[in-house]
């Protein structure tokens, strides 16, 4: 079996961890040993009511013992995990790298929705982040290791000197601590020169972003809180499928 084609079967079922991943994780519920259970009646799901995908069209988006409505979410990053493989495929059709692409993939992807639905970004997964894009810095590019682990403490210091600006001129928060290191976990895989790259595409999204809400009839004001992560989390990967391979001591990526 081909690798495109054996992620393409495993990403609705990565998808449907996700789901539970995002749903959990910041509320502080066990994640992998508790048993999936009804929301709305408590009721232990057996196996078909877990298929991704299948499950939520066949029983049309209830519950099958107490037709409650299913969270949308879940059928969504389920179709969103299957995006990431095809979006893989197409931008870097490099079988060889194609499993680790998803994989980052399917992790910002967790990052991006979590930090859209509560402002978090859970250390857990932005540290694990940053230390798997040291790891595979060094196992494509060695030599590459230390620039890019300097990449990542340039970007915090950095995100995190914006915060403090910020917060002394307005009086408020502007940048989380989770930004700051999501984006030193951009620096771990990507190296240096990319980051303002995904800095800027990051903020262009989120402008398009509030645009967006804002014709939507949606009220954004000076103050008004947006999560950043999403944006910086589709950047980041963006980055990472155009500009694959590690760069040296000049920082960036080939």
């Amino acid at each position: 079996m081909s690798s495109e084609l054996a992620l393409l079967l495993l990403a609705p079922v990565i998808g449907s961890f996700l789901g539970v991943l995002i749903l959990r994780l910041p509320a502080g519920r066990p994640i992998a040993l508790a048993r999936s259970s009804c929301d709305h009646c408590q009721t232990p799901l057996a196996a078909r009511d877990l298929v991704p995908l299948v499950s939520y069209l066949v029983q049309r988006g209830r519950c099958r013992y107490c037709r409650g409505i299913i969270d949308p979410m879940l059928p969504g990053v389920e179709f969103a995990a299957i995006t990431v493989v095809l979006a893989a495929m197409v931008l870097r059709p490099d079988p060889t790298a194609l499993w680790i692409d998803c994989l980052l993939g399917w992790t910002l992807l967790a990052l991006g929705w979590i930090d859209w639905q509560t402002m978090r970004l859970p250390d857990v997964l932005t540290l694990s982040l940053l230390l798997a894009g040291l790891c595979v810095t060094w196992l494509q590019q060695p030599s590459a290791v230390p620039w890019h682990a300097g990449a990542a403490i340039v970007a915090y210091l950095a995100f995190q000197g914006l915060a403090l600006g910020y917060r002394r001129l307005r009086g408020r928060e502007g940048l989380g601590a989770g930004d700051a290191k999501l984006l030193a976990a951009a620096g771990a895989w990507l190296g240096l020169a990319p980051l303002p790259w995904v800095v800027l595409l990051a903020a262009c999204a989120g402008l398009l972003a509030a645009l967006g809400w804002a014709l939507a009839g949606r009220r954004i004001g000076a103050a008004t809180a947006l999560p950043f992560g999403p944006w910086l989390a589709l950047a980041f990967w963006l980055l990472w499928l155009i500009h694959a391979i590690p760069g040296g001591p000049g920082g960036g990526v080939a």
